[in-house]
């Protein structure tokens, strides 16, 4: 996938494309699917496939106020976004100056302008130039204009729940993590390094892990089911989100106990990926270190129990 992070950068012959526009935050199912599509017709046409989107997130600079926390921030979206396939990502600087373009200097400068855009492909609450005024309807009616045709994708839910990058943040939020898995395609990860630990893990009870100030998405506090890709090491693990309010502690980690720990090569710059598979219990202040070491071994049995079910239930078994 070829990355484009400035207008000028595009070549004077890019295109045709068929293109759609958005954030992907998340690179949900509902993406996915726009995606797919978008990349179809690109194939069937001889023309690019390629997504506008914008950094940072239009919200940052619109809403500072919200305090956004993104699914898929930085490089993990671009990687998700090229695994559907598509053959260019435009990613715009958002700034106070784009964010004032209007929709129709928008469609014309950038997406018919530079792209050469065929088809337009966008959900059915698309919206898009400033203020937020330009929508689906809008492209409909510039369309014979300008030579495009536009294709809008309704609502799609899954089990009754809309899949939309903010249903996605209010699961992941409420700890529900094995709900978001069936919204997003894949386990809901967030990615990181090592953080510096306090040692209460190699102490109390076994092989420990923290990962540095993540400042995105994560889970509400509690202990979770979780995976530590460690570099190119995989184990299955117990991880506390919280302030570990039984050491009296008021700082706030991300601390996964490794259950399949052996030594490994670390360094402040090893990658670390942790997958959120399951919401076991809400963080808790225990009255003392040992009915704490109690509450960890049943955790572990717990996530132990959890592995070896899902390996039985592995095709490959």
């Amino acid at each position: 996938m070829n990355i484009y992070r400035d207008l000028e950068l595009i070549p004077s012959d890019f295109g045709p494309s068929i293109v759609s526009v958005g954030n992907f935050d998340g690179v949900h199912l509902a993406h996915q699917a726009v995606l797919k599509q978008v990349v179809q017709r690109a194939r069937e046409t001889g023309s690019k496939a390629v997504v506008v989107t914008f950094d940072p997130h239009p919200v940052r600079i619109l809403h500072p106020d919200k305090d956004l926390k993104l699914i898929t921030p930085g490089e993990s979206r671009i990687r998700l976004l090229a695994d559907t396939g598509i053959d260019a990502a435009l990613i715009l600087p958002f700034t106070r100056d784009l964010s004032v373009m209007s929709a129709h200097h928008f469609l014309e400068q950038i997406l018919v302008g530079k792209l050469h855009a065929k088809e337009i492909h966008e959900g059915f609450n698309f919206h898009f130039g400033h203020k937020a005024k330009g929508n689906v309807q809008l492209l409909e009616e510039l369309a014979p204009r300008y030579g495009f045709v536009v294709k809008v994708y309704p609502e799609m839910k899954i089990r009754g729940a809309a899949v939309s990058s903010s249903q996605i943040r209010k699961l992941v939020q409420s700890a529900e993590v094995s709900r978001v898995r069936h919204l997003i395609g894949r386990v809901f990860s967030i990615h990181s390094t090592p953080g510096r630990g306090r040692g209460y893990g190699h102490k109390y009870t076994v092989p420990t892990i923290n990962l540095s100030r993540y400042d995105e998405l994560i889970p509400q506090n509690g202990v979770y089911i979780t995976r530590s890709k460690i570099g190119e090491e995989c184990f299955d693990s117990v991880t506390n989100v919280g302030v570990r309010p039984t050491f009296g502690q008021d700082s706030f980690a991300i601390e996964s106990h490794l259950l399949n720990f052996h030594p490994i090569e670390l360094t402040a710059e090893t990658p670390v990926e942790l997958s959120f598979l399951k919401h076991l219990r809400p963080e808790m202040k225990f009255p003392s270190v040992d009915e704490l070491r109690e509450q960890i071994a049943r955790d572990v049995h717990r996530a132990r129990r959890y592995f070896q079910l899902l390996k039985l239930q592995s095709p490959a078994s």
